[in-house]
């Protein structure tokens, strides 16, 4: 019996994944917005009926995409931040990079660019999944609370390699950073409850390139550099590294 249940739960699992599989092929073509479970079970040779046992309706679908997505780029971050902090987690969604006093602490900037050059190079591999999750709203689709955890998986690592070079002395907090507002700092107890240690003053100006991080993506990959900053390799390299001084992480590793 417990056999046939696997069986059962493997086949679950198969059909589950192609029909994600069609839907992003889909997304390729028409869009999210057209994203249909219909044209979805037409592809399959399935009725739509038996689809509905596995989705039950479009908003379903577009939900497990999104959080396929995101934690398909939470897992490329994490893993090209710990491969230079030489700290991988085995249970990297749960929270930060761990604190590791014993381990060298010399790379938190070169952690952090390659968590930057990351997120870049999945979105272009990944297009339409990077639309999908930071293009423009869905018409008439409200993100359940299933997403909010994989969605914050980028800035959880990228405050975690915050809080390692707090805790190695190599995170000098600018001179010119300014104090966050009352209505700021209550804004940021979320990200001191992630890294503590971190200064409130870099913790308000990863707010900021948080959004700089993602519109530079964006633009890129939705064409509007095209006729400037096109291919965007350097300019993407140069604001990285202005991002890391932004920030007052150390000086890059073998420069001191």
């Amino acid at each position: 019996m417990n056999a046939g249940r696997t069986a059962r739960d493997r086949a679950r699992a198969e059909l589950t994944q192609e029909i994600k599989d069609t839907a992003r092929r889909q997304l390729a073509t028409d869009g999210a917005e057209r994203l249909s479970l219909r044209a979805v079970s037409r592809e399959l040779g399935m009725v739509s009926s038996a689809l509905y046992r596995y989705f039950p309706s479009r908003d379903d679908l577009l939900t497990a995409l999104i959080i396929d997505a995101y934690d398909a780029l939470g897992a490329a971050v994490e893993k090209a931040a710990a491969g230079v902090l030489g700290a991988a987690k085995e249970e990297p969604a749960a929270g930060p990079l761990d604190s590791a006093k014993e381990q060298s602490a010399a790379a938190p900037r070169e952690a952090w660019l390659a968590a930057c050059r990351a997120v870049r190079a999945w979105a272009r591999k990944h297009p339409h999944e990077y639309a999908l999750i930071y293009g423009s709203p869905v018409p008439g689709y409200s993100a359940p609370q299933s997403t909010v955890q994989p969605a914050s998986r980028v800035a959880v690592c990228l405050l975690g390699v915050l809080q390692r070079a707090a805790e190695a002395g190599v995170l000098a907090v600018p001179e010119d950073a300014a104090e966050p507002s009352e209505t700021l700092v209550g804004q940021l107890q979320p990200l001191e409850e992630i890294a503590p240690g971190v200064p409130r003053a870099v913790l308000l100006r990863t707010g900021m390139i948080w959004a700089q991080l993602f519109g530079l993506v964006s633009f890129e990959l939705f064409g509007q550099f095209v006729g400037t900053f096109d291919p965007a390799d350097e300019l993407f390299e140069a604001a990285i590294a202005s991002h890391a001084d932004f920030l007052g992480l150390g000086e890059r590793v073998g420069q001191r």
